[in-house]
């Protein structure tokens, strides 16, 4: 009867030991919250059936970056046939434009098949790329268009790569290879230019690139004038332009008024009083008694008219 006791309390210790092991691996798996778990428990989570096959969320999300890659690398091309200095970058340019004609018009199609809204315009930083090449010139931009296309293409490819190895949409497969053909293309153009940094790549997204040596810099955008406010309001005129001669001020003398001048109240002034003439003052005729002396009479006699006979003979 102990023994029986015994092994039946070894068994159910082993048996403990067993399920605390199993139960961690069970719990983790059941785990459907997080992304690692919901792929572990069910690859094909957020699927919809279409007529082509189950269209899982990857399989959206990649028909949408196709499409934004159209958005902003065709421009990008065509630029590059504009401003390129060198006969490689004015080819990578030419590819970006025929590929990703082609492709934009093979996503549009895969996109209203399945029943898919697609984007219209880049995203953001799809637009601060566009900005930075079309601040760039000369030398600086052939840089920057290599590494920055080359950049998002080698983003686009590991996606291309993954989707197509784990769709099960017929149409979306079909995308998929299209894409990478086109992808791969582009990035070989790319790289044929020499210009592209494959250590900075490996880093992140480039960095804006220094200008050239012996370029020419944007020139500058003009600086606005500043204006100077009149200190005071200009007078009408023709001498508005001159500053008015500053005010002396003049003290007031006062003067003395005669009394006799002075009218009393209700009365009307007096005339002036006549003064004596001054003696001193007279004209020589005036002293002698208004008679004129006979030097000036003759000087004030008028002149005698000249006959014939006060002419000799």
């Amino acid at each position: 009867m102990r023994s029986l006791t015994g092994t039946g309390l070894i068994v159910t210790a082993l048996t403990a030991t067993v399920a605390a092991l199993l139960f961690p691996l069970w719990s983790y798996a059941d785990r459907t919250g997080t992304a690692a778990g919901a792929a572990a428990a069910d690859p094909t989570a957020g699927s919809v059936p279409t007529r082509f096959g189950p269209l899982s969320a990857t399989d959206r999300d990649f028909v949408e970056r196709v499409r934004l890659a159209g958005l902003w690398e065709t421009p990008a091309g065509q630029q590059a046939l504009e401003r390129g200095t060198t006969a490689a970058v004015k080819l990578a340019g030419r590819h970006l434009v025929d590929g990703h004609t082609a492709l934009d018009q093979h996503v549009r199609d895969v996109g209203q098949r399945l029943g898919l809204e697609l984007p219209s315009q880049p995203n953001a930083e799809q637009r601060r790329w566009l900005t930075r090449l079309g601040a760039a010139h000369g030398g600086a931009y052939d840089r920057e268009f290599a590494n920055i296309l080359r950049f998002a293409h080698g983003k686009v490819f590991a996606l291309v790569g993954q989707v197509r190895a784990s769709t099960r949409n017929s149409a979306v497969r079909e995308l998929a290879d299209d894409a990478a053909t086109t992808v791969l293309d582009h990035m070989k153009v790319l790289e044929d230019t020499g210009l592209v940094d494959f250590d900075a790549l490996a880093s992140g997204p480039p960095r804006p690139a220094p200008p050239a040596s012996g370029a020419e810099p944007p020139p500058a955008p003009p600086r606005p004038t500043p204006t100077t406010r009149p200190s005071r309001p200009p007078r009408p005129g023709p001498d508005h332009d001159r500053d008015p001669a500053p005010l002396i001020p003049v003290p007031l003398i006062p003067v003395p008024l005669r009394r006799e001048l002075i009218p009393h109240a209700g009365q009307s002034p007096a005339p002036p009083r006549r003064q004596a003439p001054d003696p001193h003052r007279l004209t020589g005729a005036a002293r002698l008694g208004g008679h004129v002396r006979r030097r000036d009479r003759q000087r004030l006699r008028p002149p005698r008219l000249v006959t014939q006979s006060d002419i000799p003979h």
